[in-house]
């Protein structure tokens, strides 16, 4: 495609070196797709008839359903898909071929090509992680009325709805679809017709081109439009929070399934087993996730230190944005389906869950509340029960056993009415501000998703 300037082939070396057709084949739709609208626009401008239009068109199409049907032989002596491709096209339909990369540079094409991807697969992403999130909505369903504890510091703080643990999930997914949405604003800008750098003096319609292909809006600077992938640094961002939100949910799949807690049993189908312990069952599945995680943290990070330092505009380097951008998709696409079906189908031991939640030092907020009511000022209501908790461990009597003497040697605002306190239903349904985990506020939250997730 250079042969003109080179008097000699390029190092054999330097051919495996630099090929990327070994991974940006995967654009191979977008490339076509584009191309075609290309072509169109060629048409357009007089610059092709309309029957080379026709055979442009029926040629690529015919090596779209060959690559499909993995008929195809790519050749890494020309680097990428898109020299694949036009070299493909111009052996099989002649000099008309040979027409289509006029007015462009694979500068732009390729930067078309990876917006339509990202477009693409976001999309898709969006769509399964709506799945994941109806999968905990169902689960929080089937297991609507079941309490455990809920932590801060992995210490055992206050009684909740497991269903609403499980719906602090669903937001950050929630946070995580907003956030993909709003980014595909960003990458939906057609960079096609910017050349190399400074545009063509041929001058296609752009804004056909934007039509043909569904973007809403045009580049509107040549040199940013082939130099930019803020688009894909923002795209594995995205995928990065989801993995992190679905790594914190392993965490507390991995510790709920331990013998330690027993609060969660996962399926034979999503847990795996030991070559040496037969007793064993592991939750490989929030393991390999938590795994993972790192590795789409550090694809983000790749990512943004290629670009760093990059003066304007196009240089060899951005070839490096496209691995990490195909593992992080396969990697967070797969992890979002395994963790749809395998929350499907976990159970919770009910009775694991409220024995822990027997636990008297739940109720301990609930106390110093308790007084506040009564008038005492928070600061001296946390003191109070501080005390009186530290005398619950050192004589090993639970709040609900001390004697009435005994309360009010610690503060003489209590009154029999206290011992209500020591109820987890009452204790629940007390929590009944906006965002709180009353059996109230849990119920309308599940309507509200399920309703959301419908639509």
């Amino acid at each position: 495609m250079w042969k003109g300037r080179f008097k000699s082939e390029p190092s054999s070396l330097l051919t495996l070196y630099g090929e990327s057709i070994s991974f940006d084949w995967r654009l191979y739709k977008q490339d076509i797709i584009g191309s075609i609208a290309h072509a169109k626009a060629l048409e357009r401008k007089g610059i092709i008839n309309t029957e080379e239009l026709k055979t442009i068109k029926d040629g690529l199409e015919s090596i779209g359903k060959d690559i499909e049907q993995g008929t195809f032989e790519f050749d890494t002596s020309l680097e990428d898909i898109h020299m694949n491709i036009e070299s493909a096209l111009t052996e099989r339909i002649g000099d008309t071929g040979a027409k289509l990369h006029t007015a462009r540079s694979r500068n732009d094409q390729v930067s078309l090509d990876m917006r339509m991807y990202c477009k693409e697969e976001i999309s898709y992403l969006i769509k399964e992680v709506k799945n994941l999130q109806s999968s905990l909505i169902n689960c929080c369903e089937t297991f609507s009325e079941v309490v455990l504890p809920g932590y801060t510091h992995l210490q055992r703080g206050q009684p909740v709805l497991f269903a609403h643990h499980l719906l602090a999930y669903v937001e950050m997914l929630s946070r995580d679809t907003d956030r993909m949405s709003d980014a595909i604003k960003r990458i939906d800008v057609m960079p096609l017709g910017s050349g190399a750098l400074a545009g063509s003096t041929i001058s296609l319609d752009r804004e056909f081109i934007a039509q043909e292909l569904g973007f809403s809006k045009l580049s509107q600077n040549s040199m940013d439009a082939v130099s930019d992938r803020d688009f894909v640094a923002e795209t594995l961002f995205c995928l990065a929070m989801v993995g992190i939100h679905l790594s914190r949910l392993s965490e507390d799949i991995i510790l709920w399934t331990s013998a330690e807690f027993d609060f969660l049993t996962l399926s034979d189908q999503h847990t795996t087993g030991s070559s040496l312990m037969p007793q064993k069952k592991n939750p490989d599945i929030a393991e390999l996730t938590r795994g993972k995680t790192g590795r789409l943290n550090g694809n983000l990070i790749s990512i943004m230190t290629t670009l760093k330092g990059l003066p304007m505009t196009y240089n060899r380097d951005l070839q490096e944005d496209k691995e990490p951008l195909f593992d992080s998709i396969d990697t967070i696409q797969n992890a979002v389906a395994i963790f749809s079906e395998m929350i499907g189908e976990m159970k919770v031991n009910e009775e694991k869950t409220l024995e822990a939640c027997s636990d008297p030092f739940l109720f301990a907020t609930d106390i110093a509340d308790y007084l506040v009511l009564k008038g005492v000022p928070f600061r001296e209501a946390h003191e109070i029960v501080g005390k009186l908790t530290a005398h619950s461990v050192e004589s090993g009597t639970p709040f609900q056993e001390i004697k009435m003497e005994r309360y009010l040697e610690f503060s003489c605002h209590f009154d029999e009415s206290v011992f209500d306190l020591f109820d987890i239903k009452s204790a629940l349904n007390s929590r009944e501000a906006t965002g709180a985990p009353s059996p109230k506020n849990v119920t309308i939250q599940i309507d509200k998703w399920k309703t959301k997730l419908s639509d």
